[in-house]
């Protein structure tokens, strides 16, 4: 794939050397020049000066024919502009934004940004996973299909504990794809399967049914 990355900091130098590394023609943004000079040394001429905001520089390299832009800079607004420039003036199919601010993420979602990465949320994510007593973690948003893929532990309290598939109330837009018993093989369910305690059932819902489905399997 040709890939823009917006953004030559550390996660843009990393990320660009990642690419690379998988055989992807890259191309790194950057509007410092010093940067530029550091970068080219270490991974080849694959960085260009410029501001990934402005329509110009993204057409001078070749935005028309990207398969996925990715803005990693420090500031969320200019992620978000570039981002919108890519997906709305050259038709970029996916675009991928930094967030440092949690809170601009249904302004990202809303403006058809793809997907949005934000470190908060990692961490807080991490957390929940370690955390036993923690129901529902997620997995992955596919903000663009208006879906999203969640780990939901089965815990003591939970009334779906030792209940079949078909007796859940689950909502019609959610569905289970895969369970992890405590100790046994991982299985896709079916509707004459029973969940366990400690079980942990991977499942695709809304944001809207992301509640009820969680009501559904780990409510007491």
């Amino acid at each position: 794939m040709y890939i823009i990355v917006v953004g030559g900091g550390r996660l843009g130098y990393y990320l660009t050397k990642g690419l690379l590394a998988e055989g992807h023609e890259v191309l790194l943004l950057e509007k410092e020049s010093e940067v530029c000079e550091t970068i080219t040394e270490e991974l080849g001429s694959v960085c260009f000066r410029g501001d990934g905001c402005e329509t110009t520089t993204l057409n001078e390299v070749g935005t028309s024919r990207a398969d996925m832009f990715i803005a990693v800079t420090g500031d969320d607004e200019d992620n978000m502009v570039s981002c919108q420039v890519a997906k709305h003036k050259f038709n970029v199919p996916t675009t991928i934004a930094r967030l440092r601010n949690p809170d601009n993420e249904d302004l990202f979602k809303k403006l058809g940004i793809n997907i949005t990465i934000s470190a908060t949320n990692l961490i807080l994510e991490a957390i929940e996973r370690e955390v036993t007593t923690h129901p529902l973690t997620h997995i992955l948003t596919m903000q663009d299909k208006g879906w999203e893929m969640v780990d939901i532990r089965i815990l003591p309290e939970s009334t779906s504990a030792g209940k079949l598939v078909r007796e859940l109330a689950l909502p019609a837009e959610s569905k289970l794809t895969l369970v992890i018993p405590r100790e046994n093989k991982p299985y896709v369910p079916t509707a004459n399967s029973v969940l366990k305690e400690g079980d942990r059932v991977i499942a695709l819902t809304t944001p809207q049914t992301e509640e009820a489905l969680r009501a559904a399997l780990s409510g007491a």
